[in-house]
Order: structure tokens, then sequence, then C-alpha cells
């Protein structure tokens, strides 16, 4: 097979995502750069709050998405959280390799 698909252990060519998107975060973060979302989430009047609630709603869009078969969705929904998750790592002084270290601990 010549896709990017890999078995367990090996990494992608598109690994570095979470990486790029995780930076972009940091940098709308440290910038705050008007008429951004991500900078409206640090700097929402609700704070954590407001992350943690996009969180919840997303996740009950992806238990929809997984209910109902649709992919699509699916894959959709998963972006999201994936997303917010990281945003809530920035929002604690945690990033991607604190996650990637606490995944490895649990392999």
């Amino acid at each position: 097979m010549s896709d990017d698909r890999t078995t367990a252990g090996t990494k992608t060519a598109e690994e570095p995502v979470l990486d790029e998107l995780f930076a972009v975060i940091e940098e709308r973060r440290d910038t705050l750069p008007e008429g951004s979302y991500t900078a409206s989430l640090f700097t929402h009047e609700k704070g954590e709050n407001a992350v943690l609630e996009k969180l919840g709603e997303e996740s009950t869009e992806l238990v929809l998405a997984a209910k109902d078969d649709d992919r699509e969705e699916l894959l959709h929904e998963s972006a999201d959280i994936v997303y917010h998750l990281l945003v809530l790592l920035a929002m604690n002084g945690a990033d991607v390799d604190d996650l990637r270290a606490e995944l490895r601990e649990r392999r």
C-alpha cells in the first residue's frame, strides 16, 4: 500500500500537523490578533470555562456522529475536539509533547 497509513509505532508524513496547530494556538495566545477565534478563547470573559463548554458541546456532537455512523461528521467533530483540547493544554501550561509523554506512559 502506498498511502500514508502506518502500523503502530511508525510515523506518517502528516504527524507534524498537531505540532503546527499547537504552534499557531500559542502564537495566537501570545499575540491576541483581533478577529481570531483562538485569541478570543484566551480572552473570553468565562476564561477556561468557555473552552470547557466547547469541549462538552463538541463531545456530544462527536457521539451523535458516531451513533449515526456519519464518518465525515465524525472526523469533523474529532478535529474540533482536538483543536479545543490543544487550546486547553495551552491555557494550562502543557503542550503536545506533554500529551505524547502521557500517552507513551499508557502504552
